[in-house]
């Protein structure tokens, strides 16, 4: 007997069976979603070894002179339109002439070609304009989101028949017709195979004459802009009891182009996501009848609807969640860096306090790093790829990180983030946090499910012919392409645990880094760790096969891993792209450091809790000889990032670019602020004057000659804009019960008070 068939009958053919009883056939839902999308850097990470030249050869996102023109024209006028206070207080919508607005300028027709009638925008652009609008009012940003994100008209795009896109794209791109999916069932939620909406194969009567067609029965929630919809995209369960199509009774889910005076359909009572007032409700058809034409696609797209959902999803959730978050993030950093800077308390700034520096160096963090990934995943969908499990890391890392930095600002601003005014530029941003969290598939499941469940398969090099050959139902078929693929997996495995000594053992000085770029410790830290990743997931896979399913608290720590890796890898290309700016390289060293904390803590979780002690003990021996290395920033690097946040500066321009900042519209309170924060630092030197002669009052400062008028007048001005600043809103009580109208804010009483008084106020 040769080797290759003692390999083959002694080796291989017990390792099949053996696999084929530990790994749980794919479901045909499963195979829809992993097949959907495409893999990109996420198929580097799991390698083990990424080629970071690669990664820096991603040509960076740009946004196109027609593009920025847009950006400058009507998305700055879009903003200057809108004012969520209103909006949320008493319109409990977007005003008439902002619905006309959007449509006329195309809002919604950003992702639809130009032959068609829209704008062809990039994806680029679609994010920069959803950020852009989002740091005006979340509920603008939703409603310009959605139909260019999960909606048909994406899906036109993409998988429309060119009947069906010559005459419902150019009326999406115009706004004569306003889009919206209807996925969410009652019941089925997240778990698309339980959804109970129906339709039925089977004749009846269209415009006169009796057809071939689907008769539909569904109750949908949670439906975006449902309320105001004219056509929608809709999810179903596709039966043929009567094989009228020859392809047997369950035919699978499917989507259909519904438009909604359809008789049967109806519209339930709003929804109202934690009072962000874009529109949301539930959508019901009975015994709806339509033919078989409606179907997206075609009758070849029936039973392709999973499929063609999560293929619209890789894309929509790389878009529209993270430029959202990262609006938040840059905000929350922006408007927490400048209140710190003029709210005084014990007679000094509270960006001097300790406390508030660690917060807002994590601000700043936070903003430079989900910028950094929203760019990076942005300039691989414009390159075509559309990677669902990259786009499921960025959906929940960066509303994550959206929901710390809000809670940041909240916790710096104090009482002046909870009282609900026109004044409170956090509210309505605060109170939207867990919708960003809940929608487009729930954190808990994305973390814990998702992103290395779904990578697993779909990312690692081997792994999904492995599934696909113990799939087989031809056994022998199935076994020669089991065996093959193994073997190869097998050799990679080796490969992969000697680089992961090698760069283990050296500390991680002989792990690779770019050519020429700069920080090459982090770059060969990236390496070292993409290493040991790809060996405990080799062997996490190994010993527990389906059972890591099951496990997920454990696939969620390895999601992070993953996810970590990608991020930090899209802050160092950021920093490579800016040029490698000196005054930029301390940020970088704190978001790196703080990402290597995190890769400790999720290598240890999951070391300490896999149940084949074996395995665990051989990842530390090969990849962590000398323990997991757990560096933390210094307090004086902590201090220099929070220094970007509390002066003014072109750096603190980079790090928050594109926001909306009141421009155009004087009475906002980020205005204000902006306002207050420049006066701040401009009169700081005549305040030291002032009190290094003991004096507190500018008006006698002048009187005794220690600052000039000009001195004078520049510090009351700053205080006084302080004042406008710190200052929150009151309502008289009978205005708050009135129904029908916007609570008018009080004007604010102050009791008599002598100058100096005054003064300590504004300072305080």
């Amino acid at each position: 007997m040769d080797f290759r068939t003692f390999r083959r009958e002694r080796l291989s053919r017990p390792i099949y069976g053996w696999a084929k009883r530990l790994m749980p056939p794919i479901s045909e839902t499963e195979r829809e979603a992993i097949d959907a999308g495409t893999v990109w850097w996420d198929g580097a990470l799991f390698s083990g070894n990424p080629d970071w030249n690669e990664l820096l050869a991603t040509p960076p996102a740009r946004l196109t002179p027609e593009e920025q023109a847009f950006m400058d024209g009507p998305v700055a006028q879009l903003c200057r339109m809108v004012d969520d206070w209103e909006l949320n207080w008493r319109d409990r919508d977007l005003p008439p002439e902002v619905w006309t607005f959007l449509k006329e300028q195309k809002f919604f027709g950003m992702v639809i070609p130009r032959q068609y009638g829209g704008l062809g925008f990039s994806n680029f652009a679609h994010s920069e304009v959803v950020r852009t609008v989002s740091s005006a009012s979340v509920v603008a940003g939703v409603t310009v989101m959605v139909p260019n994100s999960l909606g048909p008209g994406e899906l036109l795009v993409h998988f429309g028949t060119e009947d069906q896109k010559n005459y419902w794209l150019p009326r999406l791109a115009e706004g004569s017709e306003i889009p919206c999916f209807g996925l969410t069932s009652e019941d089925a939620g997240s778990d698309a195979a339980s959804m109970t909406d129906t339709g039925v194969v089977g004749y009846g009567e269209w415009e006169g004459e009796e057809v071939l067609g689907i008769r539909l029965n569904f109750a949908k929630r949670y439906i975006t802009l449902g309320p105001v919809a004219t056509v929608m995209g809709l999810a179903f369960k596709m039966l043929d009891p009567e094989n009228h199509l020859d392809r047997g009774e369950d035919l699978g889910i499917t989507v259909a182009l519904m438009p909604m005076n359809l008789p049967g359909i109806s519209h339930g009572k709003r929804h109202v996501p934690l009072q962000a007032f874009f529109q949301n409700g539930p959508i019901y058809g009975k015994d709806v009848f339509v033919p078989l034409g409606h179907i997206l696609g075609g009758e070849a797209q029936i039973g392709k609807g999973w499929k063609m959902l999560m293929t619209a999803l890789a894309a929509g959730r790389s878009i529209s969640l993270p430029s959202q978050s990262a609006a938040s993030a840059a905000m929350c950093a922006r408007v927490s860096g400048a209140y710190a800077s003029v709210r005084r308390q014990f007679g000094v700034p509270i960006g001097r306090f300790e406390g508030i520096q660690e917060l807002l160096a994590e601000l700043a963090g936070n903003a430079y790093l989900v910028d950094a990934a929203r760019r990076l995943t942005l300039s691989a969908l414009d390159q075509g790829h559309r990677p669902s499990v990259l786009s499921a890391i960025m959906k929940y890392h960066a509303t994550e990180r959206m929901r710390q930095s809000m809670n940041h600002a909240m916790d710096i601003h104090g009482g002046k983030g909870i009282i609900e005014g026109p004044r409170n530029y956090l509210a309505a941003g605060y109170r939207s946090v867990p919708i960003g969290i809940t929608v487009e598939g729930a954190n808990v499941l994305t973390r814990n499910l998702m992103i290395f469940g779904q990578g697993a398969i779909r990312s690692h090099p081997f792994m999904l012919e492995e599934l696909l050959a113990l799939s087989d139902p031809d056994q022998e078929k199935g076994f020669d392409k089991f065996e093959e693929t193994f073997w190869a997996h097998v050799g990679h495995s080796v490969k992969n645990a000697g680089r992961a000594f090698l760069r283990g053992w050296s500390f991680g000085l002989l792990a690779p880094a770019p050519r020429r770029a700069a920080n090459a410790r982090h770059w060969k830290m990236l390496s070292r760790y993409a290493s040991a990743f790809a060996l405990l997931a080799d062997l996490s896979l190994l010993t527990l096969g389906g059972a890591l399913k099951r496990r997920e608290m454990l696939s969620a720590r390895l999601g992070d891993i993953l996810a970590e890796l990608y991020l930090l890898g899209a802050v160092l290309k950021r920093y490579e792209e800016e040029g490698g700016l000196a005054e930029d390289r301390p940020i970088v060293e704190y978001v790196m450091l703080k990402g290597q904390s995190r890769l400790a803590t999720a290598f240890a979780g999951v070391l300490d809790n896999l149940p084949a002690r074996w395995a665990a003990w051989a990842v530390r021996l090969i990849a962590f000889p000398f323990g997991l290395p757990r560096k933390a920033p210094r307090d004086r690097l902590t201090q220099q990032i929070a220094e970007i946040l509390l002066q003014p500066s072109a750096q603190r321009e980079r790090l928050t670019p594109g926001l909306n900042l009141g421009e155009g519209r004087e009475d906002h309170p980020v205005r204000h602020l902006e306002e207050a924060f420049g006066l701040v630092h401009q009169a700081a030197g005549v305040w030291k004057r002032m009190r290094a002669s003991g004096v507190r009052d500018p008006e006698e400062a002048f009187r005794r000659g220690i600052i000039s008028l000009a001195q004078q007048e520049l510090v009351t001005r700053a205080e006084a804009a302080v004042a406008r600043v710190v200052a929150v809103d009151a309502f008289d009580s009978d205005e708050l019960r009135a129904p029908d109208r916007v609570p008018e804010p009080m004007k604010l009483r102050a009791a008599p008070q002598t100058k100096s008084a005054a003064n300590d106020q504004a300072a305080e």
